[in-house]
């Protein structure tokens, strides 16, 4: 079957279509149909060698974050799937590979899809969904009544953190651009500013949660709309020693130390918390979240749909900026 896989980190990633052979379903595995899979910047982030030191994927390795699909095997030790079922899900950071026909994914990190739902809705949900959810669940602990500013209000994770922050009970403020505006409402944000036109600070302040999703100088500038007491939580930004030991490598604990003493001072001086998430695959945390899928609290949002044979061109289209608001998704075909 073919595969868009990562072949060489020379000049910025060299992703080519291979042949591969479908895989078995090992022990506590099942081996699921892609029938619909999400992109995301960390696909382009994997191909350009920012995860090289730290993930160390043997090459070639077939990229894709995310899926949607229907489970062909199931391997020994699995009880709660059956062939024919329908799951969506991310697998785990080393086992990831969903641009093809069929991957083998652990059990665990998956979970029946919602129902309602169609195979390209449910694929563009995983990765956003269980970002927004460990950091407003785990990292930061937000309850009914915190306030949460979310940047990129309509992107493919900002458009799901407004709808899990507002499932949670927050009050919610945002920014979009300015034909954005209406749209960052209906997804239920309480407070949406025009970044082209004003200046956030003007209008957020005092908030328990910022969800930095954007970096570089944006990180500390957020910062600075936190209450004492309050934490950020980027998933773009320095690596902290936590991250380290979530990845099982603490001899780089010193390293991510020196990297976020900058970003951790200054939140010290603000009072407040600094906390990196990157995301780890929990398929309990997905069923956990179905019934709001289901009862229409949480709504997927899909910008852009491609054929698997069109993926060079939606690749394209993710890193030109020029997508409509959501996320982008490859339909596989029977």
């Amino acid at each position: 079957m073919k595969a868009y896989a990562l072949t060489s980190y020379r000049n910025g990633g060299t992703l080519e279509w291979l042949d591969v052979a479908e895989p078995p379903a090992g022990r506590g595995q099942v081996v699921v149909g892609v029938r619909a899979a999400g992109l995301n910047p960390l696909d382009r982030m994997i191909a350009a060698g920012q995860f090289r030191q730290l993930i160390g994927y043997r090459l070639p390795q077939v990229l894709g974050q995310e899926l949607a699909g229907v489970v062909t095997e199931v391997g020994p030790g699995v009880e709660d799937f059956a062939v024919g079922d329908y799951v969506f899900g991310r697998p785990a950071i080393n086992r990831i590979g969903t641009f093809t026909r069929a991957i083998a994914v652990d059990a665990a990190d998956l979970a029946p899809m919602p129902a309602g739902l169609g195979f390209t809705e449910a694929a563009s949900l995983p990765l956003v969904l269980l970002t927004a959810a460990q950091a407003f669940m785990e990292k930061a602990r937000v309850k009914p009544g915190d306030k949460v500013f979310i940047q990129g209000g309509t992107g493919g994770l900002g458009s799901i953190a407004i709808q899990v922050a507002k499932h949670l009970g927050a009050t919610v403020a945002t920014t979009v651009s300015t034909k954005n505006v209406d749209l960052a409402r209906e997804l239920g944000a309480d407070v949406v500013v025009d970044y082209r036109t004003q200046r956030y600070e003007d209008h957020v302040q005092d908030y328990d949660v910022v969800l930095d999703t954007l970096g570089k100088d944006e990180t500390l500038r957020s910062m600075q709309v936190l209450r004492p007491g309050g934490t950020m939580v980027s998933v773009v930004g320095t690596p902290d020693p936590e991250f380290a030991a979530q990845l099982g490598k603490p001899i780089l604990k010193p390293v991510m130390w020196l990297m976020s003493r900058k970003v951790r001072r200054a939140a010290k001086q603000q009072g407040a918390e600094y906390k990196f998430l990157f995301m780890r695959a929990d398929g309990g945390r997905l069923a956990q979240l179905a019934p709001a899928i289901e009862d229409g609290s949480i709504k997927p949002l899909v910008g852009h749909t491609f054929r698997l044979d069109e993926l060079e061109q939606a690749m394209e289209l993710s890193a030109s900026g020029r997508a409509r608001p959501g996320k982008i998704v490859v339909e596989v075909r029977e």
